[in-house]
């Protein structure tokens, strides 16, 4: 069990690691930790006094600022929406105090890599972030954003929303999904970045083709547009349709939209297992041309005969990033990815859509090469029983959510891949998965890594109600709870410090999203009270509806969501823009 004490002036720099095998800290990367400023530079002595005008004091708290400057206790005034002073013995006419006493406060945890966005019309509740302690989510991820859509793509979204739950959705681009947002805001807050496959799908469609000249030059247009309403980036998912289709010429054209405003490339990489180190060499070739930042999503070294890889690729950032290239990554805290069941098929076999798709399934001549294609990726992962379906579009094959491929097909007896045929043709492309492929060493050393930060990769799900279907990842429930229990606490992967820099500070820099992810006079105040010596993930993959444990309190722009461990109906979600504090 960890026991923290304040820090004070005369304190070491933060121990970076206790374990040499899962990093190698350098110098630089010890600074770009703390180079952010921090509160506690101010407070060389102890202050106390009387300020006006606060709501909240939140009084002795263990404070993590966000810019991984080890802890102290101070007390924390909240005015409005922001944070009003940090010190010690404040106090203030009026405000109610709230004794946090043997609690840590930390900035609200930005999820850098999420795929919360339409959820939050469905409840906007967001129970299984809010309840970790996620106050920002950053949609628009792997290449696929809330638009541009074309009228009949909108048309069939808004459709299936208003059928399954009686929800209007009245947009089709971002600036529209941004402007329904601010007028039924949510408990979090949400960003998003303009994914190049749904703008490729907008000008191209479904298919394997370069684009014309006039075509490249509306996908810039459409970057550009997404920019000015407030994108935080441009994501690709360069293993699903239609991303995969583009080629590194045409990525940098779009990347170089981002050129002067600081803002990343962040790719879903062409590949994450045998062909890893061309992937991450693209990645960075698409930032050097288009002389923008770099961040890499969700990086792993999947499969066992790639587990060797993982020290390597960190190598290759950190020398990318020491000759001047602006590179990071995330992460989420576990050994398997979440993705649709159809990423077993290889990419040729689902051009066109889903009916080009299933008649390839069905084409004599074209059968045997795809699977060939997936036994190669099954062997890859180690067995059948390496993928768990989580969920399926039609109640028709509910039976099979939340089971394991291979222990299903000899239950029913029949071959395992001629079930994954069966449900991929008869749900229409539309299952989910679960693959186990990482290893539990490389997984700690990819989120201790100075350059990576913390992600979960997933959507806020709830325990009970529409969102509570399927089996889903266990990282929509116990991602950061996972990182601050499992890894700090019980394994010592890397102190608490660094962890909730990774969480809030680093990626808030990263998209500049002002006034978040820290506590310092003047941020917002989206803060979450945890138990350092409790918090923990409950989140299972056989039972995922289970929020954590250790986390009584969350704030959102200075008012309370959650309150001794229950949501309080408040809703101060805010979309937030690069720039804007």
């Amino acid at each position: 069990m960890l026991s923290f004490r304040p820090a004070t002036n005369s304190d070491p720099p933060p121990r970076m690691t206790t374990r040499r095998a899962f990093v190698h800290w350098t110098a630089a990367a010890t600074v770009s930790l703390v180079a952010a400023p921090s509160p506690f530079d101010i407070l060389r002595r102890p202050t106390s006094r009387s300020i006006q005008g606060a709501d909240f004091i939140l009084r002795n708290a263990l404070v993590f600022d966000g810019a991984g400057s080890p802890p102290r206790t101070l007390d924390i005034a909240i005015a409005d929406d922001r944070i009003h002073a940090v010190g010690t013995r404040l106090s203030a006419s009026g405000a109610r105090v709230i004794d946090l006493s043997s609690l840590a406060l930390a900035p609200g945890l930005i999820d850098i890599h999420s795929h919360t966005d339409l959820e939050l019309f469905v409840d906007q509740k967001a129970e299984s972030k809010i309840r970790q302690g996620v106050t920002t989510e950053v949609a628009g991820q792997d290449g696929g954003s809330i638009g541009p859509w074309r009228r009949e793509r909108a048309r069939q979204v808004a459709e299936r929303y208003r059928r399954d739950f009686g929800v209007e959705l009245e947009f089709s681009d971002l600036g529209g999904f941004f402007a329904q947002l601010e007028r039924t805001p949510a408990t979090v807050n949400i960003a998003s970045m303009i994914g190049h496959g749904t703008i490729r799908e907008y000008v191209i469609g479904a298919i394997d083709r370069t684009p014309t000249t006039d075509e490249l030059a509306q996908m810039r247009q459409l970057v550009a547009r997404a920019v000015q309403q407030g994108a935080c980036g441009l994501s690709s998912g360069l293993e699903y349709v239609p991303g995969a289709f583009a080629d590194v010429d045409e990525l940098v054209t779009l990347a170089s939209e981002l050129r002067g405003t600081g803002l990343p490339y962040a790719s879903h990489m062409r590949n994450e297992d045998d062909r890893l180190f061309a992937a991450v060499e693209e990645a960075l070739n698409v930032g050097r041309a288009a002389n923008v930042p770099v961040h890499i999503s969700h990086l792993k070294a999947q499969g066992r005969r790639n587990w060797w890889k993982a020290e390597s690729v960190l190598e290759m950032l950190t020398a990318a990033q020491a000759a001047g290239l602006d590179v990071a990554y995330d992460r989420y805290p576990y050994v398997a990815y979440s993705t649709g069941l159809s990423s077993l098929f290889p990419v040729w076999s689902r051009d066109g859509g889903t009916d080009a798709f299933l008649g390839r399934l069905n084409d004599p001549t074209l059968a045997p090469r795809i699977e060939a294609a997936v036994r190669g990726k099954i062997d890859g992962l180690g067995s059948w029983d390496a993928v768990q379906i989580t969920s399926t579009g039609s109640p028709e094959f509910a039976w099979a959510a939340g089971r394991r491929l291979g222990t299903l097909a000899k239950e029913r007896g029949v071959d395992p891949y001629a079930l994954l045929v069966e449900i991929s043709a008869g749900d229409r492309s539309r299952a989910g998965m679960v693959g186990f492929g990482m290893s539990e060493e490389n997984t700690a050393r990819f989120l201790a890594h100075p350059l990576g930060m913390v992600c979960s990769d997933g959507s806020a799900l709830a325990t009970t109600g529409p969102l509570a279907r399927g089996t889903p990842h266990p990282r929509n429930f116990g991602t950061y709870p996972r990182v601050l229990g499992h890894y700090c606490r019980e394994r010592n992967v890397m102190p608490l410090e660094v962890a909730i820099h990774k969480m809030s500070g680093m990626p808030a820099r990263r998209l500049r999203l002002t006034g978040r992810g820290a506590i310092t006079p003047g941020a917002f105040a989206d803060l979450v009270v945890f138990d350092p010596d409790t918090v923990a993930d409950r989140a299972t993959f056989e039972k995922p509806h289970q929020y954590p444990t250790g986390i009584p309190h969350v704030m959102v722009n200075g008012r309370f969501v959650v309150r001794d461990g229950e949501q309080t109906g408040e809703m101060p979600g805010r979309v937030v823009r690069p720039g804007v504090g």
